[in-house]
């Protein structure tokens, strides 16, 4: 990788704007899982090491303007909690009067963080303005929001070209990681994406089948498959409009000798809330008026024996509804091959990661993603802005 990273630039004394990516879950006020505060950690605690002031910015959830609800207050307490022996402020702002006096005021080995960048509409638009706002608060500029990489926003792109910049230690982690095991992976190569919708996956399944040995297809998209090779399938998930996609997706598989595996058989129910009307499935075919909500046994067998062989697993995408804890049998058993493979499993971010991280797995994965949608851009062969805006060494 040729882009400059912390260790390439010198902060000394200077003031530090980084972007983080904080958007972490809240309920009722209280963050329930931490973990991208803490892979934040290194770029932060090494820049302080070497004598900067850091100012962090970061988005979460998806405010309509300034909403108390969707304030980083919460962060900057579990920063104070991570971070005891370093004085962490809040800014009322992101570059209002709060903001610029703070960041004003700042001393070497103090963090300041601002208020939710989306509080501003600027910050999505990648407004010129803002960004000048932004960049004039600091001197150099960081990015080590893996999560918002493949984000062309204010604080993601537009102030990497006003500031001397570098990537941050996650950033470079993630890329390493993936980019590597995807340009060179061990074989068998085994890919898993499931999920709800075919149309958000098509670039990564054509990109996928130029690399992969097996490519395994679950969660909603399968039954646009499914029914692409005529089967029957209620009312499951249904992209009328990507049939022929699925078709030339499956065909490409066949030409280039993938081994393209689909369910064999499947859990069907009338409703997601109807558990008590849950059956499974003879073959590939959904009874009329039900819908397929999980891969059924056959299914899991065939998919575990496909994961258990591989040297090299990327997974993106449950194979079914697995916030409901009676469909979620299908994605917990994806896990647990996974944990059997004797290689590199790399987990895509999203909900994938939230049921590798409930299911008490985690450490048992090589890598887990702190960003769904900039894994799959990865893993789709693409190149992020955030990543591509920044210097090269």
């Amino acid at each position: 990788m040729n882009k400059k990273t912390i260790k390439d630039i010198d902060v000394y004394d200077k003031k530090v704007l980084v972007r983080v990516d904080f958007n972490v879950p809240v309920i009722d006020g209280k963050i329930t899982d931490d973990n991208r505060i803490r892979e934040a950690l290194p770029t932060i605690n090494y820049l302080l090491e070497k004598g900067a002031a850091v100012i962090l910015m970061s988005h979460l959830g998806r405010p309509e303007g300034v909403d108390p609800k969707y304030s980083l207050k919460v962060v900057a307490e579990r920063l104070r909690e991570l971070m005891p022996n370093t004085e962490v402020i809040m800014a009322d702002d992101v570059t209002g009067k709060d903001a610029k006096a703070k960041a004003k005021a700042l001393k070497l080995g103090q963090v300041l963080l601002l208020e939710n960048l989306r509080f501003d509409a600027r910050e999505e638009e990648n407004d010129k303005n803002f960004c000048k706002e932004l960049s004039s608060l600091a001197e150099v500029y960081v990015n080590d929001a893996f999560g918002t990489a493949h984000r062309k926003h204010a604080s993601t792109y537009g102030v990497a070209k006003l500031l001397p910049n570098a990537i941050g230690f996650l950033i470079e982690k993630e890329l390493n990681i993936i980019v590597g095991t995807i340009n060179n992976p061990k074989r068998p190569f085994v890919g898993i994406l499931g999920g709800a919708k075919v149309k958000d996956k098509i670039g990564i399944i054509d990109s996928l089948l130029d690399t992969v040995d097996t490519l395994i297809i679950g969660g909603g998209m399968a039954y646009t498959f499914l029914s692409a090779m005529g089967y029957k399938i209620g009312e499951s998930l249904f992209d009328e409009t990507n049939v022929d996609e699925a078709k030339r997706l499956m065909q490409k598989a066949k030409d280039k000798g993938v081994n393209f595996l689909l369910p064999i058989d499947l859990v069907e129910t009338t409703a997601i809330d109807n558990v008590s009307d849950a059956k499974l499935t003879k073959d590939q075919n959904i009874d009329d008026g039900y819908m397929g909500v999980d891969i059924g046994k056959k299914t899991i067998k065939l998919f575990t024996k496909a994961i258990k062989k591989a040297k090299t697993v990327i997974w993106n995408g449950p194979v079914g509804v697995f916030e409901k804890k009676e469909f979620a049998v299908g994605t917990y058993s994806i896990a647990k091959a996974l944990t059997k493979v004797k290689g590199t499993t790399i987990i895509g971010g999203g909900d994938s990661a939230s049921a590798v991280i409930n299911m008490g797995l985690a450490h048992k994965m090589t890598h887990i993603s702190t960003g769904g949608g900039a894994s799959l851009k990865l893993f789709e062969g693409k190149v992020l802005p955030g990543v591509d805006v920044i210097d090269n060494l």
